[in-house]
Parts: C-alpha cells; structure tokens; sequence
C-alpha cells in the first residue's frame, strides 16, 4: 500500500496550500453534532456530516467514503454546507495529489456539493458518473469531457489492486444513481437506499437503534422522501432487485443517509427494504415523533 502521509505526490505541496487557502476563505464552524470518519473496512472510511430535521427531534446522515486503494477513490461529496469539514476529513485520510477517482453516485446537491473544490484540489482525480448523467454533470460544474468516466450498473472500475463494481440499489430518487461495492472489503456504497433517521445524538450503527423506529425510519424516509413510487411498483418485480443486491454478499453496508449496517443486521434491512411497497407509510403530520437509541447488547 502507498504512504499516505509520507512525502508528496507530485504537486502535493501546492495542493495542502489551496486546501489552506479555501478553508480560510470559508471560515466556517465545525457543526457540533458532528461525526469523525469511521473507519467501516480496512483502508475505508465513512465521511460522515449529521443534520437535524424534523425540528430536530431527529438526525440525518450525509455521508460520504474514501477508498485508500492503490488509486485512491472518493466516493460523492458532499453538502456545501459541511464543505469545511468534508475537506478536513477527506484530506486528512488522503492526499489530494494521491486521489485518483471521484465516484458520484448520482449528481443531486447533497452528492456533489463539493464536487468543484475537490476537482481543484485532486488535479489527477477523474469523475466517476453514469452515461446519461455525464452531460449535466460537466455542464453544471464545467467539467472537461476529458476529466469523465463514465460506469453504469453492473459496470466496473479498475482502481490499481482491486476492481470497484458499480451496483444500482432497488430504490433511488435517480434514474442515474448507482451504488459501489468494493469486492475486497465487501463493502456495498448504497446511495440513498437503507436511509433512515437517528435520534437527535447520532449512533454509528442501525443495531443501536430500537428495531422499531430503525423499521419506521426507513418506511417515513424511503416513502415520504427518497421513493414516493414504491405504492406503484410491481412487489414481485422489486423483491427480485432486493434479492439480487443480497446475492452480492456485502458484509458491510454504508449508505448516504443511514447509519452503518453489518453483521445481522444486514439480513434484517434488505427485509425492510423488500417489505417498502406494501408497507403504508405514516401520515407526514406524524413523523415528527423521535427516534430512540440503544447500545448493542453483545
């Protein structure tokens, strides 16, 4: 494995001086539910940024990951509201010079919001997007054509010692998201499936939650705001796309908008995820009710 903080990668020097440079120039307060990277899988890292919705009788995730393989990988970037934060974190784990992949899920605000300063800093990092999402992306952020990639579902990305293989989850607010399941960790990047709220202090994993509000959390969220078609689809159709994903054999799970999921856990949440088309979501004038917290009894 490369030094990650040994000397520089070409150009490395100047780039430590832009990060500098742009955090100085934000200026902004760590927010103080903040979360540090958690490292989910040897050489991976969750980004994780916490905001309180609902009036803040709940929290919600904008995580992030960083891949350390032989050609780094960041995966999605982001808010523009953490942007101080999300650099410290990545940077801290990472070489900007170093960074060779930066894989977006999808192209929405909370995937991309850094998606510019990364690309100033990472001078030989190219995006990672879907074919049909390569267009807007480089209009929107004035992307070279060059500097794109493009991976669809079911394609793969060869990152020096390992092949990263791109995965649609089953449910998605994209028609150009896909997940990244990294065959050596068994780590599966789920975008925004498997999201669901926490309690107002934020937990690390979905098996410190009570079982019902993590269930609950994920039928308010996946309804009311990732996937209002789920009422729509075909179930047998759908729980074919959930029993794919389980053939993957992830063993960890890590998703924009949810806690960590592994071990048992894992079996329990691709079972929620199957159960979303006939499950009857809570009015939204109910969902303000809190989400508990437990610790793990093993």
């Amino acid at each position: 494995m490369p030094s990650w903080h040994g000397v520089p990668a070409p150009g490395e020097e100047c780039a430590h001086g832009r990060l500098d440079e742009m955090n100085a120039r934000l200026g902004t307060e760590p927010s103080p539910l903040r979360q540090e990277p958690l490292e989910v899988a040897p050489e991976t890292f969750l980004i994780r940024a916490v905001h309180r919705n609902l009036g803040g009788t709940v929290t919600t995730n904008m995580n992030s990951l960083v891949i350390r393989a032989a050609e780094p990988v960041i995966v999605d970037t982001g808010m523009v509201t953490d942007r101080v934060a999300w650099l410290e974190d990545v940077f801290s784990l990472v070489e900007p010079g170093r960074v060779r992949w930066i894989f977006l899920t999808h192209d929405d605000d909370d995937h991309t919001g850094n998606l510019s300063e990364a690309l100033q800093l990472c001078r030989n990092a190219t995006v990672v997007t879907s074919w049909a999402g390569r267009g807007r992306t480089c209009l929107a952020f004035d992307i070279p054509l060059e500097r794109v990639r493009t991976v669809d579902d079911d394609g793969v990305l060869d990152v020096g010692d390992r092949t990263l293989r791109a995965i649609r989850p089953p449910v998605y607010d994209s028609a150009y998201t896909r997940g990244v399941f990294d065959p050596r960790t068994r780590v599966y990047f789920a975008s925004d499936a498997f999201c669901a709220p926490m309690p107002p202090t934020p937990v690390d994993r979905v098996d410190e939650l009570p079982p019902d509000s993590w269930a609950q959390g994920m039928v308010m969220f996946h309804h009311h705001s990732l996937a209002p078609w789920l009422a729509m689809v075909d179930e047998r159709k759908y729980r074919r796309e959930v029993e794919k994903l389980a053939t993957v054999g992830a063993e960890v799970i890590v998703g924009s908008h949810t806690p960590v999921i592994a071990g048992p856990s894992i079996e329990q949440a691709l079972a929620h995820l199957a159960a979303l088309p006939s499950t009857v979501p809570p009015p939204l004038s109910s969902t303000t009710a809190t989400v508990g917290a437990r610790r793990p009894t093993d």
